[in-house]
């Protein structure tokens, strides 16, 4: 007795003969078989991962059939749209994911965590809340990301079709693999790693109420399961990339502390900038002695994260906002700003794409 098991897709047809030519010949797909022989009403075609099956008179919608090719120019003559004789819809589409550029749409935006809608449960059970709610069209996300419980968490090995990612630990402890990178890496509170897209990895262990900032550029990418690939694999080549990017891993405890751009600041820059080729830059500011002056930027994306402290934010044309550990806020280019009677303890993510970009003090 065979074990042998398939599943096909039905679909309606008015006449077999005339959907004959164009499953087999247009779609390229084989006749498995078809009968009765003297006037045939229902065949079976096969290909691309597919199996259907074609009957006369079938009483089910005609369906939409997307069929994934990385030649799409080549496939169907390069027709991305057609429609069988049957009245099935043919969607011809790239099988591999490409990021998309999105031109930020500037905004100034401040998102407090007092005002904050409940936490939303996302992938692998962990709790999301959107640091910049209309994610300036669709060009970022920021998250704010907590797993309540810690333990084990039940992730698979996965990779993101981005043009950059930022995963910064903010409270806690996160046990995570990443391809070529060896055994467990630990981010503590105040590391961070950058994703480069493509990097297979998962997220082993958390500790209670960790706390990481993640931050994805386009908002909308797309996260593939890699079932097949197993972590740790290996230690790689330690300047190998993924489109143009290298794996960076910042660790608190070993960073060095500088006059940050903005004075009345210091910082500790994570490499990021260097390891990204220039596509973001990401800096840690606390106090330090002096007024810290008034501002323009000339990034395409300025985002800020309170992790400590407060603040208040000056801002032209808008009302003062008094801002504590857990709000984040977006400045716009060119926008005048101030950063008014931080407190001693303040400490603050900066997140900013390009990575050279330029803070002009007024």
């Amino acid at each position: 007795m065979s074990d042998k098991i398939l599943a096909e897709f039905l679909l309606p047809t008015q006449e077999l003969r005339n959907d004959l030519p164009f499953y087999t010949k247009t779609l390229g797909m084989r006749l498995e078989n078809i009968f009765p022989a003297d006037d045939p009403s229902v065949a079976s075609f096969s290909g691309h991962g597919l199996r259907l099956r074609i009957e006369k008179g079938a009483d089910v919608p005609p369906g939409h059939l997307r069929i994934l090719t990385d030649d799409v120019d080549g496939f169907a003559e390069g027709k991305r749209e057609l429609t069988a004789p049957n009245g099935t819809r043919i969607s011809i589409v790239p099988l591999t994911p490409s990021v998309e550029h999105i031109t930020p749409s500037p905004e100034f935006a401040v998102r407090r965590l007092a005002d904050e809608a409940p936490w939303v449960i996302g992938r692998a059970g962990m709790h999301y809340r959107d640091l910049i709610p209309s994610r300036l069209g669709g060009s970022i996300i920021a998250s704010h990301i907590r797993i309540p419980d810690g333990g084990p968490v039940p992730d698979m090995v996965h990779y993101h079709t981005v043009g950059f990612q930022l995963i910064f630990c903010y409270r806690g402890w996160v046990d995570v693999l990443y391809e070529d990178q060896g055994d467990v890496i630990r981010l503590r509170a105040g590391d961070c790693v950058t994703q480069p897209p493509g990097i297979r990895h998962r997220v082993v262990e958390a500790s209670p109420n960790i706390e990481v900032i993640e931050i994805g550029v386009p908002a909308e990418h797309v996260t593939t399961i890699d079932h097949d690939f197993a972590l740790p694999n290996s230690v790689g080549d330690p300047a190998r990339q993924w489109d143009g990017q290298r794996f960076v891993h910042h660790v608190k405890d070993s960073a060095v502390w500088q006059p940050a751009a903005l004075g009345g600041f210091t910082a500790r820059d994570t490499g990021i900038s260097q390891g990204t080729k220039g596509v973001a830059g990401i800096q840690v500011l606390r106090r330090a002695e002096g007024n810290s002056p008034a501002f323009t930027h000339d990034a395409d994306i300025h985002f800020t994260f309170v992790m400590e402290g407060t603040m208040t934010l000056h801002a032209e044309g808008q009302d003062d906002c008094t801002l504590e550990a857990g709000d984040g806020f977006v400045i716009p280019p060119d926008m005048v700003v101030q950063y008014r009677d931080a407190s001693d303890d303040i400490e603050l993510l900066q997140v900013a794409l390009r990575g050279n970009f330029v803070t002009k003090p007024i």
